[in-house]
C-alpha cells in the first residue's frame, strides 16, 4: 500500500518527497501486443509513471454493452505496467478530448437531442453513473492504496475550456469517492484566469497544461493555486495533424529546453504524448475553430517514440534532460521492431458498392431526412435515397447539413461532391420521368474539443433542390461491421478505374514468410478506408498529409494475408497498393514559437 499525497508545494509518496516524470501511452491507440514494448521504452527513457486516458465510446460502444477485452482491456495494462515497476496516472473523465472521436464520448448519446453534455443535466449523469458503475470497481483495485499501481486520478478534463458547472465537477468528484477511489484526485486546464477558474474545484488538487512559456504559465497557475505542487499534466511536446494540412513537427532541442526549464522549476510533469501511437478504426476527431478540421489516422504526435515504436532525436534529448536531474533508465532499451516491405499487393476483386447494398444493410423508411444516430449508428458511412420527380433543368441541390462529406449521384452517376468545410450547392437537372437520387455520407470524425462538441453526422437538417426539401427517402447505414464486411461478394478486376467515380469494395492476398511492422501506401487511390485481416486500420485519403497507413505487425500471419480497401472514387493507377518498411507522414511544418504561443492561448486551434 502507498498513498500520493501533496504539502507545501511538494508531492509525497508515503510520507517522501516525490517527483512525478511521468509520459502519455493511451492503451487504445497501441495494439496489445505493443505494450510492454512500449511501457519499456518509456522505463528507459528514465519515466517511473506512465498516463493514460480511459476512453467511453471505447469501453461501452452501443449503448448498454460493455468491452474490456483486447486492445480494451485497460485493466490489463495498467497491471502490465504495475508489474513493470511504473506508477500510473488514470484519466477516466467521461469526457477526454485526446483528438478521439467525440472527445472518448459514445455517439449513442446523441440520439436524446435534448440531452445537455458535460454539465449537471440528470438525463447524462445516468448514463456515466451506469458507465461508471462498471469500470471504477475495475479500477479500485488497481489503486495504490490497494497496492495496485495507480497514484492518482482525473476528475474531467479541461472543462475550463468548455464549461462552468462546478456542481457538475463535484458530482463526478463525489461519484468516483463513493465508488471506491481514495488517490489523490485531480484536475487539469490549461493556463488561463477562465481555464482555471472554470475547471476546478476547491478541495481537489488542480494541475496546468501547457507547452511553452513555463515561468508565465506557472504564474497565472499561482495566481489561483499558491501552495500545491507544480504539476504540468500535459506538457505538449509536438501537436496532431489534420487532412488537408501539412505533418507537424517541433524541434528536439526546444522541446528538451522547455523541459530542463519545468525540472528546474521543481515542477511535476508528464508528456503529452510520450508515444502516440494510432486512431484505429473510425475513431480519429475533430476540431471545429473556424471550419471542420478531421483528425488524420496518425497519432504519431512527434512523441519521442513514434507511432511505430522507434527511438527520436527528441527521445535522447529527453532522456539527456531526465538523467541531468537524477530520473536514470529504468531498464534497458528495447529493440527496435522489425520493418518489412512486402511489396506490391494487386486487389484483384472487385465489389461495387451499390450491388452490395442487401448484403450490407437492411433499409429504412422516413418522412424526412435524420442523422445516422437516429438509426443506432454510431461511425462509418450512411446512405439515403430518394425519387425525384422531372422534369427539371438547371436547379440546385443543397444538403442542409452535412457531416461530413457526400458524394451524390442521379441515376448512379456523380453529380458531385458536398463537403462539410466547403458546402457548395450542385447542378442538377431532372429529365421527365424522373430520376434516382442518392447520397452517400462519410462520417469523418465528430468534433472533439470545444463549444460544437455536439456533432451529429450524417444529414442534419434536409435535402432541397433550389428552396423545395425532398421528402420520403429510403435509409441504409453502413457502419461496416465485420459480419456485414464477411458478406460482400467480389468478383474478378485486373483494370484501373479511371475516372469512375463509384464506390466499391477492393480484396487482395499477399504471402508472409515473416512477420513484422510494415505501411500500407495508397498511392493511386482517392480517398476511403483500409482493412489488414479484417482489423479496421483507419482512413486514407490522397489530400495528405499522411501518405501510408501504419500496420502492425501482429495484425498479420505468416502464410496469407488479406487486405481490404473501401474506396471511394477508384483507383487511377489499377488496383495495386505497397506494403513498405517505411513511413511517410507527409510534407513537415516545424512549429515555431509563435505557433506555439498561439497553442497555448488556445489550444486546439
Amino acid at each position: 500500500m502507498s498513498r500520493l499525497t501533496w504539502q507545501e508545494e511538494q508531492y509525497l509518496l508515503d510520507g517522501e518527497p516525490f517527483r512525478i516524470v511521468s509520459g502519455a501511452i493511451h492503451y487504445f491507440r497501441v495494439v496489445p501486443e505493443y505494450w510492454e514494448d512500449r511501457l519499456r521504452k518509456l522505463m528507459a527513457c528514465g519515466f517511473n509513471t506512465v498516463e493514460t486516458y480511459i476512453a467511453w465510446n471505447v469501453h461501452e460502444p452501443k449503448e448498454g454493452e460493455f468491452r474490456f477485452e483486447g486492445i480494451a482491456d485497460v485493466v490489463r495494462f495498467i497491471e502490465l505496467a504495475g508489474r513493470l515497476g511504473l506508477h500510473v496516472i488514470v484519466r477516466p473523465s467521461p469526457f477526454i478530448c485526446a483528438e478521439w472521436e467525440f472527445g472518448g464520448l459514445p455517439a449513442w448519446l446523441l440520439q436524446d437531442t435534448d440531452m445537455q453534455l458535460r454539465c449537471f443535466d440528470r438525463a447524462y449523469l445516468e448514463k456515466v453513473d451506469r458507465y461508471y458503475d462498471r469500470l471504477i470497481p475495475l479500477l479500485v483495485p488497481l489503486l495504490s492504496t490497494n497496492g495496485g499501481p495507480i497514484i492518482a486520478v482525473q476528475v474531467e478534463n479541461e472543462y475550463g475550456s468548455y464549461g462552468n458547472d462546478t456542481a457538475y465537477l463535484e458530482y463526478l468528484r463525489d461519484g468516483l469517492v463513493r465508488r471506491g477511489i481514495d488517490v489523490l484526485l485531480f484536475t487539469s486546464d490549461g493556463p488561463t484566469d477562465e481555464m482555471l477558474l472554470g475547471g476546478t474545484i476547491e478541495d481537489v488538487h488542480a494541475t496546468v497544461n501547457f507547452g511553452s512559456r513555463v515561468a508565465e504559465s506557472f504564474g497565472k497557475f499561482r495566481e489561483h493555486r499558491q501552495t500545491e505542487p507544480l504539476m504540468v499534466m500535459e506538457y505538449w511536446n509536438g501537436w496532431f495533424d489534420h487532412w488537408m494540412e501539412p505533418h507537424h513537427v517541433r524541434d528536439a532541442d526546444d522541446v528538451a529546453n522547455v523541459l530542463d526549464e519545468m525540472l528546474e522549476s521543481g515542477a511535476s510533469i508528464n508528456m503529452y504524448m510520450f508515444h502516440g501511437g494510432t486512431n484505429f478504426g473510425f475513431y480519429n476527431g475533430a476540431n471545429h475553430i473556424r471550419t471542420y478540421e478531421p483528425t488524420v489516422t496518425s497519432y504519431d504526435y512527434d512523441a519521442p517514440l513514434t507511432e511505430w515504436g522507434d527511438v527520436t532525436p527528441k527521445y535522447e534529448a529527453v532522456r539527456r534532460v531526465l538523467a541531468k536531474h537524477g530520473f536514470e533508465p529504468g531498464c534497458p532499451l528495447p529493440e527496435p521492431v522489425p520493418k518489412l516491405s512486402y511489396g506490391n499487393v494487386t486487389l484483384a476483386e472487385r465489389a461495387d458498392l451499390f450491388g452490395q447494398l442487401e448484403r450490407l444493410s437492411k433499409p429504412e423508411e422516413r418522412v424526412a431526412i435524420q442523422p445516422m444516430e437516429k438509426f443506432g449508428q454510431a461511425y462509418g458511412f450512411i446512405l439515403y435515397s430518394t425519387w425525384v420527380k422531372g422534369p427539371r433543368s438547371g436547379q440546385k441541390l443543397y444538403i442542409q447539413d452535412v457531416r461530413d462529406r457526400a458524394q451524390v449521384f442521379l441515376d448512379g452517376k456523380l453529380l458531385g461532391v458536398i463537403e462539410r468545410w466547403n458546402p457548395q450547392p450542385l447542378d442538377i437537372s431532372v429529365p421527365a420521368e424522373g430520376a434516382k437520387l442518392d447520397i452517400l455520407v462519410e462520417n469523418m470524425g465528430r468534433v472533439n474539443y470545444g463549444p460544437l462538441l455536439r456533432d451529429p453526422k450524417g444529414i442534419t437538417e434536409g435535402v432541397r433542390i433550389d428552396n423545395q426539401f425532398q421528402y420520403h427517402w429510403t435509409v441504409r447505414t453502413l457502419p461496416f461491421e465485420a459480419e456485414a464486411l464477411a458478406s460482400i461478394r467480389y468478383e474478378e478486376h485486373a483494370g484501373g478505374d479511371g475516372n469512375k467515380e463509384v464506390p466499391a469494395l477492393y480484396r487482395g492476398y499477399f504471402e508472409a514468410d515473416r512477420i513484422g511492422d510494415t505501411f500500407l501506401r495508397f498511392d493511386g487511390w482517392k480517398k476511403g478506408v483500409a482493412w489488414v485481416n479484417g482489423f479496421l486500420l483507419g482512413r486514407y485519403w490522397e489530400a495528405g498529409p499522411q501518405r501510408a497507413l501504419y500496420v502492425p505487425g501482429p495484425l498479420l500471419r505468416k502464410g496469407r494475408n488479406e487486405i481490404v480497401l473501401f474506396e471511394l472514387h477508384g483507383c487511377s493507377n489499377g488496383p495495386v497498393i505497397t506494403l513498405t518498411d517505411q513511413p511517410d507522414l507527409g510534407t513537415v511544418e516545424t512549429m515555431d514559437e509563435s505557433v506555439l504561443n498561439f497553442v497555448q492561448d488556445d489550444p486546439e486551434s
